[in-house]
């Protein structure tokens, strides 16, 4: 029998496997590139800012994204509780996606107004201030650092050359938009944007 020779020959099974890996890979991940809905922007949506880009990268630098997906998947529990699911539209000008799959905390995916800033600060400086049951740590030294304006532009530029629609204004009112910011301001202008195109 054929199939015994391959169940006995690791060697040969492992070859045959990665084979058909390979060939699902194909059938299902290239045709993902030329469909529009996974490559086209939802209508109305903007680049971050330069304050939300800072934000979304202090977010990255704190481990947020380790604990709190953007991601609601098409299931009705998830849809009630976080609202539309997440499509790719949504995200086509983000480089990382901030997806993911482990939730330690609530999905932020559609948190974008349903807070005052107030509150987001509050939540920051000492999450049990405003949610008593909270096992989020506390990010008081956002509060006390300030943004760095030098790189911003050569970020935005950055982010042009992989297909964010930054216009050269954007780039040259860069510096000015974080001056005298902290980065929690950048943190929370993140947070507010975030889902707000399909709210």
């Amino acid at each position: 029998m054929k199939h015994d020779f391959i169940e006995n020959n690791i060697g040969i099974m492992i070859v045959l496997i990665a084979v058909v890996i390979s060939f699902g890979g194909l059938a299902e991940i290239p045709p993902l590139f030329f469909l529009n809905s996974t490559t086209e922007a939802v209508d109305g949506l903007e680049p971050l800012s330069a304050l939300e880009l800072e934000g979304r990268d202090i977010y990255i630098r704190e481990g947020c994204h380790v604990c709190h997906t953007q991601m609601i998947r098409p299931f009705r529990a998830e849809t009630e509780r976080y609202g539309h699911y997440t499509v790719a539209g949504e995200h086509v000008y983000e480089h990382p996606f901030l997806w993911g799959s482990k939730r330690t905390g609530p999905d932020l995916a559609r948190v974008g107004g349903r807070y005052s800033d107030d509150w987001h600060r509050a939540h920051l400086y000492n999450p049990r201030d405003v949610v008593p049951e909270s096992n989020m740590p506390s990010f008081p030294w956002l509060f006390e650092r300030s943004l760095n304006p030098d790189g911003i532009t050569a970020k935005m530029a950055a982010m042009r050359a992989l297909g964010v629609p930054y216009a050269d204004a954007d780039l040259e009112a860069a510096p000015d938009a974080l001056r005298d910011r902290s980065e929690a301001d950048a943190l929370v202008a993140y947070l507010q944007q975030l889902g707000t195109v399909l709210n």
